[in-house]
């Protein structure tokens, strides 16, 4: 590893360390409102996704809960997923998930859910530790995620990739590496950002299906009321 990047995984790590501070500071009451609003903005530019079986990740260290969202998309016939840590370097392996599957503690005491179909999402909804003005995110140094939508694009078509975060994780860059890979959209309480030569932009919900009508079929970007 040459001395740039010793020193870029280095400044990762105390970044990492800072926004996770950062972000354990919300107040309750602060955190949930933020959460109600980025929901809000999931429900009306990405309802589409009931029509997909979309990957998330069971809140951590006051993360973005989405389970609030996952339910909405279920109640309209959407499919879920949970990841879990197979081993170190390795990608996440993701398993169907509804309320009442059996759980038992993964990686970090994060529930998994036990003896349920392994899938394969077409749709992410990562919580990033940071994220920067091209839609790049700052994970929490494993790089599993970035393994892991490596591999669905081999698998089938690469999946959409929603980063889902509070304005406080906003950095100017995460000095991205070869490995690392650009979220679709960011969301924050702010709403719906996608990256452009001049950063993140502001999308209308209208643009966001526009954005993709060339990756997934009509049918499945078709919003279900």
């Amino acid at each position: 590893m040459n001395q740039v990047i010793e020193d870029i995984h280095a400044w990762r790590k105390q970044m990492r360390k800072e926004y996770l501070a950062r972000r354990l500071m919300i107040d309750t009451e602060t955190y949930q409102a933020m959460n109600r609003i980025i929901t809000h903005h999931l429900k009306t530019s990405f309802g589409f996704l009931s029509n997909f079986m979309t990957g998330f990740c069971w809140p951590f260290k006051n993360e973005f809960d989405a389970r609030f969202f996952i339910k909405i998309l279920r109640d309209q016939g959407g499919h879920a997923a949970l990841p879990s840590v197979i081993a170190m370097g390795e990608p996440l392996e993701f398993r169907e998930w509804w309320p009442g599957v059996e759980m038992k503690p993964g990686v970090f005491n994060i529930p998994v859910p036990q003896h349920t179909p392994l899938v394969l999402p077409q749709a992410l909804l990562v919580p990033p530790v940071g994220f920067d003005d091209q839609g790049y995110r700052l994970g929490y140094g494993g790089a599993f995620f970035d393994r892991t939508i490596a591999r669905l694009a081999k698998k089938s078509a690469m999946p959409l990739k929603i980063g889902v975060a509070f304005d406080l994780c906003h950095m100017d860059t995460i000095h991205p590496l070869h490995h690392d890979i650009p979220m679709d959209f960011i969301i924050t309480e702010s709403g719906v950002r996608a990256p452009s030569p001049a950063g993140l932009i502001p999308i209308e919900p209208a643009e966001v299906v526009q954005r993709l009508d060339c990756r997934f079929s009509p049918q499945m970007l078709k919003v279900v009321v």
